[in-house]
């Protein structure tokens, strides 16, 4: 009896954790289907229940579709150079002969610890037209003879909103696949070498084969953070998506919604949207990715 009850002891230091799971995420997304499903405002006032017609209007609200869309051109343009750089300072950082790895690792991770609606914030300062850095730079070096407005520009927008994540973010992706360098096996290099194999060919046909797994993480981890995107882009222009709402994320339209326009019923339905769409989306990478794997 003693040794059952003693192994019951484990149960203890779990139950906190089960508790603030169910409290603080099963309950928000359960409350938040059952939300969809209604219409109200957030007051006093009963729900309203409209079944299923915030979907049929979700089917037909151009501005979700648009967000989808900014949402994934912005997701494609930070990640694609954000692997790039991490995989390649990856593979430079990990060689032995290299001197000042700790301190080259720290700066280049050191983005990463500050919160990204600070960054967003410094990126804000850097962008403006009036006095901002860049501006004031380009004009004394003779590049340009007056400020640009460059949070007015489309394009400019979203590459600011693009490289800010990628400089957030490369520094964690090259502690990830440092890791997953880190994991293959010595004899494996050791082997390649005593071939008569040079540096690309051992990156090629020994590292990246055995970084699939790491990629196939890096990608999934990356793609759900990439869809629920929302600092940086609502700093940068200011809530609104601005300009002509071609930063608009899917997190934005659906906090402005609920929380803006009081909403909640509406925005609860985009919510179930964006978590229908991630799921969506991680399977067919990790189909992808698996595919790939099993044919190799």
């Amino acid at each position: 009896m003693s040794r059952i009850r003693k192994d019951n002891h484990g149960y203890v230091f779990v139950t906190p954790f089960f508790i603030a799971l169910a409290i603080f995420v099963i309950y928000p997304i359960l409350f938040s289907f059952f939300l969809s499903l209604h219409k109200w405002d957030g007051s006093l006032a009963p729900m309203e229940f409209v079944g299923i017609d915030n979907f049929k209007k979700l089917a037909q609200d151009a501005y979700f579709f648009k967000s989808i869309g900014n949402t994934l051109i912005m997701w494609i343009a930070s990640v694609i150079p954000q692997m790039i750089f991490g995989l390649g300072l990856a593979v430079v950082l990990t060689e032995n002969r290299l001197r000042g790895k700790a301190f080259f690792r720290w700066i280049y991770y050191l983005p990463n610890l500050v919160t990204m609606a600070s960054v967003g914030v410094l990126f804000f300062f850097l962008l403006d037209w009036q006095s901002g850095s860049i501006n004031m730079l380009l004009m004394k070096i003779g590049m340009i003879k007056e400020p640009i407005n460059w949070l007015q520009s489309i394009a400019c927008t979203r590459g600011a909103v693009s490289f800010t994540l990628w400089w957030i973010w490369f520094g964690y992706t090259m502690i990830i696949f440092m890791a997953g360098i880190k994991a293959i096996p010595e004899e494996l290099f050791e082997a390649a070498r005593v071939d008569g194999a040079n540096k690309w060919q051992v990156f090629w046909k020994i590292t990246l084969p055995c970084l699939r797994p790491t990629m196939l993480y890096q990608v999934v981890t990356t793609l759900i953070g990439g869809m629920t995107m929302f600092d940086v882009p609502y700093v940068l222009t200011g809530g609104n998506g601005a300009p002509q709402a071609s930063a608009l994320t899917m997190v934005m339209y659906l906090y402005n919604t609920a929380f803006q326009n009081y909403n909640l019923g509406y925005g609860a339905a985009i919510g179930v949207g964006l978590f229908i769409m991630i799921v969506a989306f991680v399977v067919i990478a990790f189909k992808l990715m698996t595919k790939k794997m099993a044919t190799e």
